[in-house]
């Protein structure tokens, strides 16, 4: 007989660890997580891990004949400025791996006619809007708007969530009996920092890595304009959201893309929070040009309404929370 359990991808990076530990909380079924890497230490007794890549036919074969998964949080993915240097790998990974993980939930949902939900999170990368007038003319932007992303990983994430609709509502639509569906549900973030892992590599991460350079006592050049802004989101609010989604009924659900964010903030206003924390923090601008222009392309802030309207997506941690309850003191502790 089959096992039940929630599958979570990607497990060993930032969402995936803040995630293991809310769902072994929350929840009685079981957690299967995937990641090339081991899991950290705090969260290896919470799960039965497989360090495996999700690439593998054979590994999804086997989850396949083993596995009922209730859920798939599916976290796996190259981000936004290391898929810039191998987008062929980045779209693999991304594509590639997110179509064979629908297949799955597709085919179990099918079998056990009832269906698996499918949780992305998606990002802000899939905004590409083309100058900064544009930038400022439409401050907060909706789903539907500026989908133009400038990177792999945007145009990634917006296929994908192009995929998980199609596998929601139009998938085999020309079979002779309807088959059940997935319930794929996505929400895309802003840029997301947390106290308790690394910076990654994503292009939003001049925020965190001001953070933790200054909590370390080392000096930071920050890679983009003081005037550049982008919406934030704390770690434990990013995990609140997947959660919150997921155990929203289907009848709730009004669109399978949703935008939620917290927090907006300039360069220069996220380096003045650092500053209050720090005041000995040696931090500088020396705007790398190409990053710079992924950045000038995403929104300044992101129109949430329709989560807040759907599925009642309201933030615990603004911008004075993030930084004085959460942020500041667990990254000061990790290098005490």
């Amino acid at each position: 007989m089959r096992k039940k359990a929630i599958l979570i991808t990607g497990a060993a990076g930032e969402i995936g660890h803040a995630l293991i530990e809310a769902l072994s909380k929350n929840g009685k079924t079981p957690l299967l997580t995937l990641d090339l890497e081991p899991l950290p230490e705090d969260v290896r007794g919470l799960t039965t891990h497989w360090e495996a890549d999700i690439l593998d036919q054979k590994l999804l074969d086997r989850l396949v004949s083993e596995y009922e998964f209730d859920a798939i949080y599916h976290l796996a993915a190259l981000l936004s400025t290391r898929g810039e240097f191998s987008p062929g790998i980045t779209h693999q990974v991304n594509v590639n791996g997110t179509m064979g993980l629908l297949r799955l939930a597709a085919e179990q949902s099918e079998w056990r006619q009832k269906p698996v939900q499918f949780i992305f999170p998606s990002s802000i990368a899939v905004y590409g809007l083309p100058d900064l007038e544009t930038k400022t003319q439409y401050a907060r932007v909706r789903e539907w708007e500026w989908n133009y992303p400038r990177t792999m990983y945007g145009a990634n994430k917006l296929y994908c969530e192009l995929l998980g609709i199609y596998f929601s509502e139009y998938y085999r639509q020309l079979a002779a009996e309807q088959p059940v569906m997935v319930d794929f549900r996505a929400v895309r973030f802003p840029g997301l920092i947390s106290a308790f892992t690394i910076p990654s590599g994503g292009t939003s991460d001049y925020g965190p890595e001001m953070l933790h350079a200054a909590a370390k006592g080392e000096p930071y050049a920050c890679f983009v304009r003081p005037d550049v802004r982008i919406p934030f989101m704390a770690m434990p609010d990013a995990i609140k959201a997947l959660l919150n989604l997921a155990a929203a009924p289907a009848e709730a659900i009004c669109q399978r893309v949703y935008n939620v964010t917290s927090f907006s903030l300039s360069a220069e206003e996220f380096k003045g929070w650092v500053l209050k924390f720090f005041p000995d923090a040696e931090i500088t601008h020396a705007p790398d040009l190409k990053r710079q222009a992924i950045v000038d392309s995403w929104a300044a802030d992101m129109d949430d309404s329709a989560a807040r309207r759907d599925w009642g997506w309201q933030p615990d941690y603004d911008a004075q929370r993030a930084f004085e309850e959460y942020l500041v003191p667990n990254i000061t502790k990790r290098y005490q």
